[in-house]
């Protein structure tokens, strides 16, 4: 059924993920419930589980969706500097840099259910650690194409820049260090250069 504008209201699964996108990531996906979750979206209980076998699988399922923006983000920051990839690395960190210093930001939803979720094996922490591990791998690849000395040493400590960017976002908010990710990077990058 259309509305008065002949659009069609977005189908209950989409409200639902919709709704507990924006919960989860401002509250955390254990402090929010399934009721709230279907009183925002106007839908009912039955709804919520016709679409997802339960709050695990929504959890995931927004993680997932997660996934696909910051790599989305990352993407674009590949797009603008083809085959140089510290231009590619600096520009993503930058805009990373900004997002963190906004009004309600809360870091990566990805590192947040790590730490909510520190059993192995729960669906939101899998996705999670998939992620991370798929993170640190790109790091690698994109460090061996710097000419820089021990690639993989410089990746693991961009991805610990980019981790602490994600917390400092938190707590410090604008004008914290999370301004600095990027600067941080290019210095990283000059200190592993090859001689010379």
């Amino acid at each position: 059924m259309d509305d008065a504008d002949g659009i069609k209201p977005p189908r209950a699964a989409a409200r639902i993920r919709e709704t507990a996108r924006d919960l989860f990531y401002k509250r955390g996906i254990r402090a929010v419930g399934v009721d709230e979750i279907v009183a925002k979206a106007g839908v009912t209980k039955p709804s919520l589980y016709r679409s997802f076998s339960s709050k695990d699988e929504l959890a995931a399922c927004y993680l997932r969706d997660y996934e696909a923006l910051f790599w989305s983000r990352f993407e674009e920051a590949v797009a603008a500097h083809p085959g140089d990839s510290e231009a590619q690395l600096l520009l993503f960190l930058s805009r990373l840099g900004e997002r963190a210093e906004r009004e309600g930001y809360r870091g990566c939803g990805l590192t947040n259910a790590v730490v909510e979720y520190p059993a192995p094996g729960h669906p939101a922490r899998r996705v999670s650690e998939d992620h991370k591990r798929a993170l640190r791998m790109r790091l690698w690849d994109m460090a061996a194409g710097m000419d820089v000395l021990e690639p993989e040493a410089l990746a693991d400590a961009l991805l610990l820049l980019i981790e602490g960017c994600f917390a400092s976002g938190q707590i410090f908010g604008a004008d914290g260090p999370a301004r600095q990710v990027a600067d941080a990077a290019r210095r990283l990058i000059r200190a592993h250069r090859q001689p010379g």
